[in-house]
């Protein structure tokens, strides 16, 4: 098990920034640092984790691994700058449906916007990136995983209907099978790392506990995708958490402002805006 005192989250782009100097941009990047690793959970938009690495004093040269929570590019936009910065070869680890042809359509939008990873495969590889890619759980350590693709077991979470691949001349819906999250077996419960949660918050979690056989959730944070949530969603969601007694909710990027606003009120001192430039400590 993971000693609380040695897990750190550094949160290195979110859509605001918490500190004077750190630079707000719509995406997400963790930096996570347990079992003597530091893992780096997605990439941000553009310029923000290169530019907040430095400004928290973040030395991205010391990253041991790129973890793709999926494919679009506020989340993988970031790796040419992460590279290029580190200076260094870098195992990303990802499912094979990252360098899937993602588009959007917003429901008032006339045309398909292209949302996938902004750089060719090769010049990434240039840079010193090595892809390792499957769509099951890949063990970092003993208690550490990437989870691989998200099983949908509930009848209330569904993927956002803006979301699409392309396929030939049309599009048809994406089922972002990408879609993953980092669990962390701690003395303190499961922490759960989201990047997105295409595939739903409580999805992710019932996942974690059964990859990791631990019941106990002591922590999520990151990225929830409530803000198109149905009201019924958001009670089962809100019921979910607090039947499986999680004590610190840090939401970031895509949880949506009324969607946290309604979690902070549930969860109390239990919850925070987890934004750029946080550091989360357990001891």
């Amino acid at each position: 098990m993971i000693d609380p005192a040695k897990l750190r989250l550094t949160t290195l782009s979110e859509n605001t920034a918490a500190w004077l100097g750190v630079l707000a941009e719509w995406g997400l990047s963790i930096l996570v640092e347990a079992d003597g690793q530091n893992i780096l959970l997605d990439t941000g938009l553009s310029i923000s984790v290169a530019h907040n690495a430095d400004a928290l004093g973040v030395n991205l040269a010391t990253v041991d691994k790129v973890v793709l929570s999926h494919g679009h590019v506020d989340h993988t936009g970031g790796l040419r700058s992460v590279l290029t910065k580190a200076r260094r070869e870098m195992e990303i680890i990802g499912h094979p449906g990252i360098w899937g042809p993602k588009y959007a359509k917003p429901r008032d939008a006339e045309r398909y916007r292209y949302r996938g990873i902004p750089f060719p495969r090769e010049e990434l590889e240039g840079l010193g990136a090595s892809f390792a890619l499957t769509p099951g759980p890949t063990w970092l350590s003993e208690d550490i995983v990437a989870s691989g693709q998200v099983p949908m077991i509930t009848d209330y979470e569904a993927i956002d209907d803006t979301l699409f691949l392309k396929e030939g001349d049309g599009f048809r819906p994406d089922p972002v099978a990408d879609d993953q999250s980092l669990f962390l077996k701690t003395e303190l419960g499961l922490v759960i790392v989201l990047g997105c949660a295409h595939r739903g918050v409580i999805n992710h979690v019932r996942y974690a506990q059964e990859l990791t056989g631990m019941e106990m959730v002591h922590a999520v944070v990151g990225g929830a995708h409530l803000f198109h949530a149905s009201e019924r969603q958001m009670e089962e969601t809100i019921a979910e958490l607090k039947g499986l007694g999680v004590q610190r909710l840090g939401v970031s990027h895509c949880t949506g402002m009324a969607a946290a606003a309604r979690l902070a009120q549930e969860f109390g001192e239990g919850f925070f805006y987890n934004n750029a430039g946080n550091v989360v400590t357990f001891a």
